[in-house]
């Protein structure tokens, strides 16, 4: 067989440790809203935890609890942590109000 080309996941901008207190809803299977937070942070995603697993590629609404931003969404990944809980990379899709960091494109 020959060998795939595959290339590295390059992330265009860096993530920010920065804990924000977000909400997350759009769980296709347990319905409701989650209070969780980020462990890190850009322009265009975060990085949650969150006590639900969720699908690859599944849609979401995350809003920060302030309500000064909120953006559909999809996951990128997700992860199970040590001990509970996963760890959710988030790719914004459509915005509305200010995140906490600015796009520098």
């Amino acid at each position: 067989m020959p060998p795939r080309n595959i290339r590295p996941f390059l992330r265009r901008e860096n993530r920010i440790p920065m804990e924000i207190p977000v909400v997350l809803d759009g769980h296709r299977h347990l319905p409701g809203t989650e209070a969780t937070f980020t462990e890190n942070v850009s322009a265009k995603g975060a990085r949650v935890v969150s006590v639900r697993r969720w699908e690859t590629g599944a849609p979401l609404v995350l809003a920060s609890r302030t309500g000064e931003f909120r953006s559909e969404a999809r996951v990128a990944y997700c992860h199970p942590l040590r001990g509970e809980g996963y760890a959710v990379g988030v790719e914004f899709l459509e915005t509305k109000g200010r995140w906490v960091v600015e796009s520098t494109n």
